[in-house]
């Protein structure tokens, strides 16, 4: 009950945002089950592309964390290559109620642009950005979202 009344909250105030690089919204009127499209952050290789995202809302919201999962296939360290799941401290340890869906969908913008190479769910990408190779990196990160980021 109190995770509905938040989410109907949350989703009020949603609605009053109107910022185009972040749209969020509850998928098929579901208040457990949202999407959100993030606009790639410039000055990364994500710059240009638009990434799907999924939040899956716990009954004990926001008493615990959303599941986020990227819908876009992505590269990058932090982000599953496989299956989209994100590692994200605020998404396990460092959760707090006082977090919004919309500011974890922020949080994640941020993690796209600032990778965690230390702690990978993708150890290609991570290991590209351990070693150094920051240019081979961008390269591969950069075709993904040409080739499943571009609408």
């Amino acid at each position: 009950m109190a995770a509905r009344l938040r989410l109907s909250k949350e989703l009020k105030e949603i609605s009053r945002d109107k910022d185009a690089s972040l749209v969020l919204a509850p998928r098929d009127d579901n208040l457990f089950t949202w999407t959100c499209a993030l606009t790639g952050p410039s000055d990364t290789p994500y710059a240009g592309g638009r990434f799907h995202l999924l939040l899956r809302v716990p009954d004990t919201y926001p008493l615990a964390a959303p599941t986020v999962t990227f819908r876009t296939r992505i590269f990058h360290p932090n982000v599953h290559f496989k299956t989209g799941e994100v590692c994200l401290d605020i998404l396990k340890t460092q959760w707090s109620p006082a977090w919004t869906l919309q500011s974890v969908c922020r949080a994640v913008a941020a993690l796209m642009a600032h990778a965690e190479p230390d702690s990978p769910l993708n150890c290609d990408a991570g290991n590209l950005l351990r070693a150094g190779d920051v240019r081979g990196y961008n390269s591969i990160a950069r075709m993904y979202t040409v080739e499943c980021a571009t609408e």
